[in-house]
């Protein structure tokens, strides 16, 4: 792991999430309220999917690694690390404020990522995680 925050990845992190939330966005469109269900277990299980990426990790090639067992994350890794983000999905359902909460979780773990030297989210400090280029 590097010692300093690298803004290339970070930028690439955000990106592949933005790219995964809009997966999320699409189902709930497509299939109402049973597509966002199906939308946030993609978001809990995505990093698990194609050996520590998900499928906008996987266009941007990058993943995310478990640092403990030296390996790739696997869907119990990509579960723990993005809960915060597939139960604030929830609040989706809720007009406005349920936005506003969703976005502030998004915003508070984007904070944290800027924050660490290593660019660690909460998710990632709880699943003993971090995300390399390939």
């Amino acid at each position: 792991m590097a010692n300093r925050l690298n803004w290339s990845i970070l930028f690439f992190r955000g990106l592949a999430k933005l790219i995964d939330l809009i997966i999320v966005v699409v189902l709930w469109k497509m299939l109402s309220q049973a597509g966002l269900f199906i939308g946030i277990f993609y978001i809990l299980i995505s990093d698990g999917m194609f050996k520590g990426k998900s499928i906008g990790k996987n266009f941007l090639r990058i993943k995310v690694v478990n640092f403990k067992r030296e390996s790739n994350a696997d869907f119990r890794d990509s579960i723990i690390r993005n809960l915060l983000l597939g139960l604030s999905l929830f609040f989706l359902l809720i007009p406005i404020l349920g936005w506003l909460i969703c976005l502030l979780v998004i915003l508070f773990e984007f904070i944290l990522m800027v924050g660490d030297s290593e660019g660690k989210r909460l998710g990632d400090f709880f699943a003993n995680t971090y995300v390399i280029e390939e």
